[in-house]
């Protein structure tokens, strides 16, 4: 399916910051931190099988497509926040080179042991992965020249502290990406995503499992700000040139926004 761009000029994305200022953030999940991480530890061995399950393989092009818009230079520095088992850490890592950096944080172990296996076995040396929390990243300022996240957002405790971490770590003129699924509006493709993340995707969790794990996926999602939503709260935590493609019929998003000068 066709992909949708939709951007704004420099600055603000037009009409926002709305009147007032204020934007309702609403909660991005329904478990806490501690929750969270116990529940990616429990399920990460059925991480990589599930994923590509649920999105037919394509989620490796939609990564593709985020590193893509993180545009990190050859022999740059870049930050891949909730990396998971690292696929898009990896991806990154091919486009900065081997005089390049990539690191993959993750607060579960073991995630981040199964991406160290992965980059190993594909003799990534440039990529390192680290624990660390996405809200109190331990890097300073301007360390990084891009920063991204893979459907990861929505399970950040805060999302506007989590975005604001990552645009400080990125140098002003860098960029952050945010790819994570989103609600469609419209049918007959929110009649097909009803169908599938809030009866498929909890049923096969059962059948692998762990049926609350996947059925805390449709529920994350269903809470996490829409597309224009996200765009104004990327901007408010110090993003500008805010831009975001919708793919696979307005399942994914992908949003991309510039380091403002602090």
């Amino acid at each position: 399916m066709a992909a949708r761009a939709h951007s704004a000029p420099v600055g603000a994305p037009a009409g926002f910051p709305p009147e007032g200022g204020q934007v309702d953030t609403p909660p991005t999940g329904l478990l806490d931190e501690a929750q969270v991480r116990a529940m990616f530890d429990r399920i990460a061995g059925l991480y990589d099988r599930m994923n590509t399950v649920m999105t037919a393989g394509l989620h490796h092009q939609w990564r593709h497509r985020a590193a893509d818009l993180a545009a990190p230079p050859q022999g740059g520095r870049v930050l891949d926040v909730a990396t998971g088992t690292g696929d898009l850490a990896l991806e990154l890592a091919g486009r900065v080179g081997p005089n390049g950096e990539v690191i993959g944080t993750d607060f579960s172990e073991r995630m981040l042991a199964l991406a160290r296996a992965k980059a190993e076995a594909a003799g990534r040396a440039a990529v390192r992965f680290e624990n660390a929390n996405a809200l109190a990243l331990p890097y300073p300022d301007d360390a990084f020249d891009a920063a991204t996240v893979g459907f990861g957002a929505r399970n950040f405790a805060d999302l506007e502290r989590g975005l604001g971490e990552m645009a400080r770590v990125v140098r002003p003129g860098g960029r952050v990406v945010v790819l994570e699924i989103t609600t469609p509006t419209r049918p007959p493709l929110s009649w097909f995503f009803e169908l599938w993340f809030d009866r498929a995707v909890p049923a096969l969790g059962r059948v692998a499992g762990d049926s609350e794990a996947y059925s805390y996926l449709p529920s994350s999602v269903r809470r996490f700000p829409g597309p224009r939503e996200l765009a104004e709260l990327m901007w408010r935590q110090g993003l500008g040139e805010i831009r975001y493609v919708l793919t696979a019929g307005g399942i994914i998003a992908l949003h991309v926004g510039v380091a403002r000068s602090r």
